[in-house]
């Protein structure tokens, strides 16, 4: 199996309605169970793992799901695509518009995000220069701090004591790994409601009806 895979050995398939109407949050909740139902009898598992509701209760406007299990990713291709559920509106009866479209793609893994740990840092003494240069030179008192998981470095020789360098070090060091991570978690939301944009109605890969 290839593809995009999540740190916990699965496939994340995000179904949306895109910017349709309701009915289209309807056909999310539909092709969801159809899609549930089949996945049971093949032997993947399934698991929402993220659900936007719909403007009618029992409604989604999107479902992120993670896949597990032999043949997870040939499942995951065959529901991947413009998706159509097939069937007059429960909302709107005199509407005589029968085809509601999904969108559904596969999604990269969320990134990893682990709690920092002064554990995993080496505080290395070095020398730096400008003023006082010489009286730190003499002294190493300036720290250089590596987050060994990311490889972010810091420098830091604003105090004369090396302990306090290395306070300030750890200190900053976790600042920057904290804000490098919340930087790829916004990139992987933003990347996923992306998704919401690419439906394309018409000539669906899958159409399923009631």
């Amino acid at each position: 199996m290839s593809g995009n895979r999540s740190p916990d050995n699965g496939i994340r398939l995000l179904l949306s309605a895109g910017r349709g109407p309701q009915e289209c949050a309807w056909a999310v909740a539909e092709l969801l169970r159809r899609l549930e139902r089949e996945a049971a009898r093949l032997g993947v598992a399934v698991r929402r793992v993220d659900t936007v509701p719909g403007p009618v209760r029992g409604t989604h406007r999107s479902v992120l799901l993670l896949l597990t299990g032999a043949g997870a990713g040939e499942f995951a291709q065959s529901w991947s695509g413009t998706l159509c559920w097939q069937a007059p509106s429960p909302y709107r009866p005199g509407v005589s518009r029968k085809n509601w479209y999904v969108v559904a793609r596969r999604q990269s893994g969320e990134p990893a995000r682990t709690a920092f740990s002064a554990d995993d840092v080496d505080l290395v003494p070095c020398r730096t220069g400008g003023p006082g240069g010489q009286h730190r030179d003499k002294a190493s008192t300036a720290v250089r701090a590596t987050y060994r998981p990311t490889g972010a470095v810091v420098v830091v020789d604003t105090e004369r004591r090396l302990d306090d360098n290395r306070r300030l070090a750890l200190d900053l060091l976790r600042q920057k790994v904290e804000q490098a991570a919340d930087a790829a978690e916004r990139a992987a939301g933003e990347a996923r409601w992306r998704t919401h944009d690419d439906l394309v109605r018409g000539d669906p890969t899958r159409t399923e009806r009631p």
